[in-house]
């Protein structure tokens, strides 16, 4: 173990404002962030600018990422970018028998620091992180195939604001109960009863995190620093094709814990070999007492049934509806949902695929409109988004893996083409996949339809869904959110009838609800400390980002006492 160079009260007259000011927004759910979104805020005080966070990020092509942990017993790799690129970077391959032991030697010292301590030594991790934010966004861009403006905001600032509201969560809770407290109890004429009480937040133990291809920081930081802010050691499982990301942030990690006195064992990575899937492996071992997961409902079902021994917070997947049944601000809806279905190829876990609109049609400002023309308006919505290149190549970066590619290619053959997908040339990468979305045309009455908008098809494909009428459409939306589970909701209405019928259906099944969306803000985004990420109360996830739940039970109370 290094020698501190950071003591406990220097990190604390750093970090605890940033600390308090995250406490007071969760309270609030007002606007904040700490971490600038604009890349040319970068370059000053320490952080690197743009040409130098991209010589950062070259110069770790091809090389051996040494994080200095114990056990290693290979060295492996192989991500490819969706943009083309070999990345060429190696990583360490553990002997989990050796490593889990020492990620467990320096629990004790790290329980004992407090929770305000870790805290800030956690808010130092973040910082340094924050410091090589253009590093990181071209190693979320070259695992993830995100645009580098969107792997720059949600792979930098996002991904740091969603660790940051995740510590101060943790920080809450640990600290609702006194570190210690009198107690006595009146006997009458007798003497009273007098004990001194200890409390003590306990952490569970090691914390496996296992990270995902779309959004590696996003979806990772949250259960990382819930974990390591409770106490627990952290085993960082990176998807084998997004590395890098969550690597870079293990090697951080180790360096701070080291410098501020700790054992840097308590965050480690475990790279895995091509095909070896050792998530299951770890997921049952006894060692692991609680386990983070954003990727497929398969195997997110698979580790609620089997890891047994550990609390397991899942993010899988649902079937994302928007119900369109009338605007005040026709254009504006078009733009919106255009932008939302278009963004990241819809490779988020927000974004809609289901458009429920009355076959009967809509009321607009400009009169009704059919079915036919509201979904002919929002192909050509999209088409105009994404009609010139450099435009949508920014917007919808990379297809991320051949599954994605092979749905999208057969989203045309579950009903009538509105919108076909097309080929776009990145001129930057020319063996990066991109294409646009797709929206097929179905009749929500029929059974063959429903087999296809009923099931998730992760990607740019949507389905403009036929319905009967808006009744209709509440209620198919609240089947699937009650059968498939939702991420994301959103409606379209003037009527105060329907918005109080959907409401009360996201209310009644429990999930996140965006009414009237037509300006800068869309469905499948969500702001830290102010927004939560999922609910935990329908099938898509067992678990919100972030509240109370998602932090209290990484750790147990333990009380000791005395008499006085």
């Amino acid at each position: 173990m290094a020698a501190a160079e950071l003591t406990a009260h220097q990190l604390i007259a750093q970090h605890r404002p940033t600390l308090d000011q995250a406490l007071e927004t969760i309270r609030t759910r007002a606007y904040w962030s700490p971490h600038p979104e604009h890349p040319k805020a970068y370059g000053e005080d320490g952080s690197l600018g743009m040409a130098e966070g991209k010589a950062a990020f070259d110069a770790l092509l091809g090389s051996r990422l040494d994080l200095g942990q114990p056990g290693t017993d290979d060295w492996v790799g192989g991500e490819v970018s969706p943009y083309g690129i070999e990345l060429g970077v190696t990583y360490p391959h553990a002997d989990i028998d050796v490593l889990l032991p020492a990620m467990k030697a320096g629990q004790r010292a790290w329980r004992d620091a407090g929770a305000e301590t870790r805290a800030v030594v956690c808010l130092e991790i973040l910082k340094r992180i924050s410091d090589r934010t253009h590093e990181f966004a071209h190693a979320v861009m070259h695992t993830s195939g995100q645009a580098f403006m969107m792997a720059f905001q949600a792979g930098g600032p996002h991904a740091q604001d969603r660790g940051l509201e995740a510590v101060a969560y943790a920080y809450v809770e640990q600290v609702r109960t006194p570190d210690t407290a009198e107690w006595t109890k009146p006997q009458g004429k007798r003497e009273p009863l007098a004990l001194n009480k200890q409390f003590t937040p306990v952490p569970r133990g090691i914390a496996l995190l296992i990270g995902c291809n779309t959004f590696p920081t996003w979806n990772g930081y949250p259960g990382l620093f819930a974990s390591l802010a409770t106490g627990n050691p952290v085993l960082v499982k990176p998807h084998p094709r997004a590395v890098l990301p969550l690597a870079l942030t293990v090697q951080v990690a180790r360096q701070v814990l080291a410098e501020a006195g700790f054992d840097p064992n308590l965050v480690a990575l475990a790279a895995e070999r091509p095909g070896e899937g050792i998530a299951k492996t770890l997921a049952t071992r006894p060692e692991i007492r609680i386990i983070d997961y954003t990727g497929s409902t398969a195997f997110g079902d698979w580790l609620e049934a089997n890891a047994r021994q550990a609390q397991v917070y899942t993010e899988k997947a649902g079937v994302n509806t928007v119900i369109v049944e009338s605007t005040d601000n026709y254009k504006g809806m078009l733009s919106n949902l255009a932008f939302s279905l278009s963004l990241y190829s819809g490779q988020m876990c927000t974004t809609p695929q289901n458009l429920l609109i009355p076959r009967d049609g809509i009321r607009t400002e400009d009169g009704p409109k059919s079915y036919d023309e509201v979904v002919a308006d929002l192909a050509k919505s999209v088409g105009d988004l994404l009609g010139d290149d450099a435009r949508a190549n920014a917007l919808l970066g990379a297809i991320v893996n051949p599954d994605v590619k092979a749905r999208l290619e057969a989203a045309s053959g579950l009903g009538e083409v509105a919108l076909a997908s097309r080929e776009i040339r990145n001129p930057e990468f020319p063996d990066a996949v991109v294409r646009t979305p797709v929206i097929v045309k179905l009749d929500g009455a029929k059974p063959d339809a429903e087999a296809a908008y009923m099931s998730e098809c992760f990607g740019p494909v949507s389905f403009a869904v036929a319905v009967d009428s808006a009744d209709e459409a509440v209620e198919l939306l609240r089947r699937t959110i009650r059968d498939k589970g939702a991420m994301t909701v959103g409606a379209y209405t003037t009527s105060q009838e329907v918005e109080q019928a959907v409401q009360e259906a996201c209310l009644e099944e429990c999930a996140q609800l965006s009414l009237n969306l037509t300006g800068g803000v869309y469905v499948n985004q969500t702001a830290a400390f102010s927004d939560f990420h999922g609910s935990g109360g329908n099938p898509a996830a067992n678990a919100a980002l972030c509240d109370g739940a998602f932090v209290a039970n990484r750790f147990r109370l333990v009380e000791v006492r005395r008499e006085a």
